[in-house]
């Protein structure tokens, strides 16, 4: 349909929209129009990805000041949905405006899902994939070739030179579309999506792309700043600009950097007796500086990149006691040699950058300065001694970034050296962890330069929690709830077997008999109400493995057999798929199955359990993160000083950050519905709930609350009689559902020069129609304060 949002005509593929979808769009538009970052979260299974793609190509059509959409997803098979939808949405788009506009929309990703290259493809290691392919496509090696030298060249890069860069493409091209194109016409997908983004009006990819300084100047360096950026699924955003800056170092590491300097040694050897003019060149290069040394490469030539943020980059020159070859070898083997050193600790050393770089100063007589040039200078020496197979220096890279990083940044770092895990004290395995700890040193160089960032989800709450950790003002803020015909979604807190003991897999508690006894009594007991698939979350691996022990040994296990198959997921990802696989095969034969798995592995992120595969999910205890690590402990020291943010709070809220995730899987749409049991007593505390998403907790009602399983299992059952009953389009029309008439009833959709006294229709809850969306929300501006659409 096409309908107007303040005057904005805005093209949505499908007859029928969500109230949830329209408000969404609603206060997408004012962030939009005010300018700056906006949080939204809207709930799971209710159409954002259509949503987002709709208003912000519809705002693109009406503004042509607007630059790019940026859709950052975290997978591929999310990256995939988002292009299929785009192309449903641009096709419309194109249909009903009439303006025939040649939009490109296309998804980028490694060369490992691209490349087509008969013998590179067959090979499944990321990093083994891009080695081969320099090996194939290095301006060294297509120049021996040129020379008449037996070298043997990638035939889809060769083409793709030839013809692939003057080709003008528009359309949707999926990651099959990519591979197909270049068998067809003889190009390579990788370099093609490359050079097309330059192009691209849309374009979607993972969170890395903008938010890891090496791959971002590499990819996204030309993106303008009047672009449109959106990070869906953004729950776990601040982890993913975390690690970003951050880097491990252990011994197995700097015994490959020993390895990798010894050959660069050797090279550097025989090329000065083959090609000493090589190594000149190079010198003069530094000598006037890492911007002219960069500027120099030909396309596709950076092997190694700096990795620190855009605006500390250095653009001088490289200090004179590294810029001769043997001189910055020398260097590195002092600072591997005095990481190992430092590695052979007995005690946990916890320490700052700037102390560390005092340390280096005094034990090998390395300066801050010199340090911060080494990636940059590692990257230049491996390419003038043309090495491709950078996958074999990963350890000397790695030394090298640590390096930089360390002298570049103080604030908002930490260096933890630990002899052994504390899970594993009697294995010696030490490491030195450079750990970053403010989420938004990462993050600001995006929202400093970008037009609109859009941070979204539909597990995103709190909301202010986000705005503080990532240190940036909001222009809107907003939570949606779920507007529903019928109560499809029926959360359960369980807080006491059928005996009234409590249940709860606090560490004191957790082995208790009682406890693992009723955690099965409330899977036996699902398993003889609930049809199809239930979904179970541990809170970790090895508790998952304790508790099935235990089953098996009294006997759960063959019950939950008399009614449902069981699968287990594995922290072995090819195990797990296989698992999950089977899983729906049980579920589609009508047999039924139980999959085991765990909060924060591959199964709660991603992966949806529409229908069938998923009608409970069955979370066991709270997915606390591990709180004896002392890189969370140092996080959560820095929260608490630099945002007021206590201990308590922050473990909290990323433990049901993580059950929301969790639970989200079982609803995947309004036809949809599922039963959501919170297997802990904790469950039923304010703090814990009042951290679950707004959609959800519309739903948690007292008489949901505080239950024993018996009770449980009286509300599912009752539950699962109702969703049984006939449900038509009818009954969600104008409650839950609207359709043209119903959007245009709305204030901020009146189409231009309708009065309100000439609508045909009232607004929501007349002439029978149900309530519109209920929303929580603030703004930091009046231009873009949300209202109800009630």
């Amino acid at each position: 349909m096409k309908f107007f949002i303040e005057e904005l005509p805005v093209y949505f593929p499908y007859a029928y929209i969500y109230p949830e979808q329209y408000q969404y769009m609603v206060s997408l538009k004012r962030a939009l129009d005010a300018k700056g970052p906006c949080v939204l979260e809207m709930p799971s299974g209710t159409g954002k990805t259509v949503s987002l793609l709709s208003l912000i190509t519809s705002y693109q059509l009406q503004h042509p000041e607007i630059g790019k959409l940026i859709y950052c997803s975290r997978t591929v098979p999310e990256i995939e949905q988002v292009l299929e939808e785009a192309r449903r949405v641009i096709a419309y788009r194109d249909a009903e405006s009439g303006q025939g506009t040649k939009t490109l929309c296309i998804g980028m990703t490694s060369r490992r899902n691209l490349c087509i290259h008969p013998r590179v493809s067959e090979e499944r290691e990321g990093k083994v994939v891009d080695s081969m392919c320099r090996d194939l496509t290095a301006p060294w090696v297509r120049e021996r070739s040129s020379e008449g030298g037996d070298v043997e060249l990638c035939e889809f890069f060769e083409g793709f030179e030839r013809n692939g860069r003057d080709a003008l493409l528009s359309g949707t091209y999926n990651m099959e579309d990519l591979r197909e194109m270049g068998r067809t016409k003889g190009w390579c997908p990788y370099f093609l999506a490359r050079h097309l983004i330059t192009f691209a009006n849309i374009i979607v990819y993972s969170y890395a792309y903008l938010l890891d300084p090496k791959i971002a100047s590499l990819i996204s360096k030309e993106i303008k700043a009047d672009s449109v950026i959106v990070f869906d699924e953004a729950h776990n955003i601040d982890n993913a600009c975390i690690n970003s800056l951050s880097v491990n170092l252990d011994m197995k590491i700097i015994e490959a950097s020993h390895r990798n300097l010894i050959r660069i040694s050797n090279a550097i050897t025989n090329i000065k007796q083959t090609d000493a003019n090589r190594l000149r060149e190079e010198y003069s290069r530094l000598v006037r500086g890492l911007a002219q040394n960069s500027a120099s490469l030909g396309h596709g030539d950076r092997l190694t990149v700096d990795p620190v943020l855009p605006a500390d980059v250095l653009q001088e020159a490289v200090p004179g006691n590294i810029r001769k070859a043997e001189h910055f070898v020398a260097l590195m083997k002092r600072f591997t040699d005095y990481v190992r050193l430092r590695l052979r600790v007995q005690n946990v050393v916890q320490e700052s950058p700037l102390a560390f770089l005092q340390n280096v100063y005094q034990a090998a007589a390395i300066e801050a300065r010199t340090l911060r040039f080494t990636s940059s200078r590692l990257g230049s020496l491996l390419r003038t001694l043309q090495i491709t197979d950078v996958s074999q220096f990963n350890g000397i890279c790695l030394v090298a970034d640590f390096a930089t990083l360390v002298s570049t940044y103080q604030d908002g770092f930490t260096i933890i050296i630990e002899p052994c895990d504390d899970r594993t004290p009697n294995i010696r395995d030490p490491v030195l962890q450079f750990c970053c700890l403010d989420a938004s040193l990462a993050i600001k160089p995006v929202l400093d330069k970008f037009r609109s960032v859009v941070i979204t989800s539909g597990t995103i709450s709190p909301l202010e929690m986000y705005t503080k950790m990532l240190n940036f003002r909001p222009v809107l803020t907003e939570r949606l709830t779920m507007s529903l015909a019928r109560n499809c979604v029926c959360p359960l807190v369980i807080t006491r077997g059928t005996d009234q003991s409590a249940i709860s897999s606090r560490y004191e508690v957790r082995s208790d008999p009682s406890v693992v006894r009723n955690f099965g009594s409330v899977l036996v007991d699902m398993c003889g109400v609930v049809p199809d698939g239930i979904c179970c979350f541990f809170t970790s691996y090895s508790y998952m493995e304790s508790i099935v022990a235990v089953w098996e040994e009294t006997g759960v296990l063959d019950k939950v057999l008399e009614n449902k198959l069981i699968f287990v997921e594995t922290p072995d990802a090819a195990e797990s798929a296989i698992a999950l696989q089977n899983y729906k095969k049980a579920c589609d034969s009508g047999r039924g199955a139980v999959l085991l798995s765990v909060a924060r592995g591959k199964v709660s992120e991603g992966i949806d359990f529409d229908n069938q595969y998923g009608r409970c999910v069955i979370l066991y205890g709270i997915p606390y993160v591990y709180t004896e690590s002392r890189i969370l402990k140092a996080r959560m020291e820095f929260l608490r000083d630099r945002h007021q943010i206590r201990e308590g709070d922050f473990l909290t809220f990323d433990a049901m950050r993580t059950a929301a995730q969790c639970i989200g899987r079982v609803i995947r749409g309004k036809n949809d519905y599922g039963l959501m049991v919170f297997a802990d007593n904790r469950y039923n505390r304010a703090d814990k709930k009042s951290k679950l998403p707004q959609w959800v907790q519309q739903f948690m009602t007292p008489a949901h609350m505080n239950l024993s399983t018996d009770m449980a299992i009286s509300v599912a059952r009752k539950f699962l009689k109702e969703m049984a009953q006939p449900y038509t389009r009818e009954i969600q029309l104008g409650k839950s559902l609207w359709s043209r008439e119903h959007v245009e009833s709305q204030p901020a959709s009146r189409p231009p020069g309708v009065v309100p006294d000439a609508m045909d229709m009232g607004p929501p809850g007349q002439n029978g129609n149900g309530p519109g969306p209920s929303s929580s929300s603030s703004s930091s501006s009046s231009s873009s304060s949300s209202s109800s659409t009630s």
